[in-house]
């Protein structure tokens, strides 16, 4: 049986097929479609999903799996905290197996990530992995035992939008002060401007701090003391065998040195010993955990 997966993001839209054996034999990657609307994005699924379907040559059914931002009610069957806003409130799931005329299975594209990362990355052999994406927006994932834990209410992980302050800036999700406005690239860069009066890429950021710019190095020192105050209420609560980070801010190699300082800073007792890695697979982690989540 062959596999297909699809990462869906808040600007691009990533499928991979895998035969029986997990080899990739091919994938795709198209723009996030927002402002087509809801049919637009459904529609570019579906034209992924059958491109890739169409390259199974010997007759072999797939499974399918989806990870996107957010999750799916329990009680509702509709979509919310999706960073693809038009897919908010809508009954995601349900569409696209009258679209597509089949089962799937749709999870949060956190729990995607740490579920390839626990079973084939960074965190194999553990017990149980902590999985953070930091891109467009921020999100976790926990895998226990080689399992998702999803949760009563399907929101198991969603740390992005645990609020560390109250009176801080509002999130689309309704809140004020989630970690995801002030750790996710989008954050960030809205947390930039804010404050400095002008637009700049994170990466952008990055390289400035790197090169010892005083704005950058000051406005990224309240990065890593945001990013320890996160990650050490997650693992007073949690407490996991690692956390691996994703996502486009992962990749800033300073978070590594000051990130976990920031941590042991606020954590619960005197003792900080919980590795804080880097991704193994880069950005095939998602649509791989799709890929394996697939019915």
């Amino acid at each position: 049986m062959h596999r297909i997966g699809m990462d869906l993001g808040g600007t691009k839209i990533e499928g991979i097929l895998l035969d029986a054996d997990g080899r990739e034999l091919k994938r795709l990657r198209k723009p996030t479609p927002q402002d087509q609307g809801y049919d637009g994005v459904l529609g570019r699924i579906k034209d992924i999903h059958d491109l890739l379907a169409a390259e199974i040559q010997d007759g072999d059914g797939h499974t399918f799996g989806i990870g996107t931002p957010g999750g799916i009610s329990a009680t509702t069957g509709r979509l919310s905290l999706s960073n693809t806003l038009c897919l908010n409130g809508r009954p995601v799931k349900a569409d696209l197996e009258a679209l597509l005329e089949r089962p799937i299975a749709m999870q949060n594209d956190a729990n995607c990530f740490a579920l390839a990362e626990a079973m084939l990355g960074a965190g194999q052999g553990c017990e149980t992995v902590f999985g953070v994406i930091m891109g467009t927006g921020c999100g976790g994932g926990i895998v226990h035992r080689g399992q998702v834990m999803v949760g009563r209410h399907f929101r198991g992980g969603e740390w992005g939008h645990m609020s560390i302050d109250p009176a801080g800036p509002p999130c689309y999700c309704g809140r004020r002060g989630c970690v995801e406005s002030y750790i996710s690239g989008g954050g960030l860069a809205r947390r930039y401007e804010e404050r400095f009066g002008r637009k700049k890429a994170v990466q952008a950021i990055e390289s400035d701090y790197d090169a010892g710019d005083p704005d950058a190095r000051s406005f990224c020192e309240d990065f890593f003391e945001h990013f320890g105050r996160a990650v050490a209420n997650l693992i007073t609560v949690l407490d996991p065998d690692m956390i691996v980070l994703g996502g486009g801010v992962s990749k800033f190699a300073a978070l590594y040195e000051h990130g976990p300082r920031a941590v042991a800073r606020h954590i619960l007792g005197d003792e900080l010993t919980t590795p804080i890695v880097q991704h193994k697979l880069g950005d095939s982690a998602g649509v791989i955990g799709a890929a394996l989540i697939g019915v």
